[in-house]
């Protein structure tokens, strides 16, 4: 697949920053400085995710008038409560421990946004994941090989899942942090109207 606009990730996470490279696209990469995400119990997944999403795009968007930015938010979801980074790794053992034997739910929202904001394209994709009954001395080897403090739900899908995780249904790539099925679906039905007919091949 190749981009016909300038393309920019709102985003300073390598790992969706590999993901794209992966499916062979080329992205700039444009962190969204200064946005405050929104952590809010009252909003669905999609809704919050979403909204997330739009706050990091239009962040960026305006600096790139000419390209499509792409800006992301995952959260990992627990008894319909999303759960956030751990604070430490106390924390992160008692994440662990509550997600241990049972099924949650990844979302990430995402935003294509193009002409400096005034033109979006957003949508969401929901991952099931199902953990494996856990033990104290399983979380704590865990912890020791993998860096989870800045992972939502304190764990990472791509390393060393076979640890923690029974099962996954749906998009892996969802639960790393991009959904790259729906994306490239998305791309390639992206069109933005002016003179010329820029399409995402």
């Amino acid at each position: 697949m190749s981009l016909v606009l300038p393309a920019v990730l709102a985003s300073s996470s390598p790992l969706r920053y590999d993901l794209l490279r992966a499916a062979g696209l080329d992205f700039k990469v444009a962190a969204a400085a200064g946005v405050e995400e929104i952590m809010d119990d009252s909003l669905s997944p999609p809704e919050l995710t979403i909204h997330n999403a739009r706050l990091k795009a239009h962040a960026v968007a305006g600096d790139y008038p000419d390209a499509l930015v792409l800006a992301a938010d995952t959260v990992v979801y627990l008894d319909g409560k999303p759960l956030g980074k751990p604070a430490d790794l106390t924390d992160a053992a008692r994440m662990l421990n509550k997600l241990s034997g049972r099924t949650h739910h990844v979302c990430t929202g995402v935003c294509l946004s193009s002409a400096g904001g005034m033109e979006n394209r957003e949508f969401h994709e929901l991952t099931a994941v199902t953990f494996k009954p856990l033990t104290a001395a399983e979380i704590e080897s865990y912890l020791a090989k993998v860096d989870v403090l800045d992972k939502a739900g304190a764990y990472a899908a791509q390393e060393h899942r076979e640890i923690i995780i029974a099962g996954i249904e749906g998009s892996l790539s969802n639960v790393i942090g991009l959904p790259m099925e729906r994306l490239l679906a998305e791309l390639r039905r992206w069109e933005v109207t002016g003179e010329d007919d820029h399409r995402v091949n």
